[in-house]
């Protein structure tokens, strides 16, 4: 069954969650989505799960929170 489209261009899974992103995911790819702005002072070639390590956001939509 292909997956259904989602929020901001993301893919729901078959139970229909809309998929995390994955920890390995670069800051640079999350900068096409999130703007140039995003995790700024942070390297492009950093990793999603290091980034919240330093930065003591437990997840993605914590840090954006965080950020505003």
């Amino acid at each position: 069954m292909p997956r259904q489209p989602g929020l901001d261009g993301r893919n729901r899974d078959n139970d229909g969650q809309i998929r995390a992103k994955n920890g390995n995911t670069r800051i640079g790819t999350l900068r096409e989505t999130y703007g140039d702005e995003f995790a700024a002072g942070f390297r492009s070639d950093m990793k999603l799960d290091t980034l919240l390590d330093e930065s003591g956001a437990p997840s993605l939509t914590q840090f954006l929170k965080r950020s505003d």
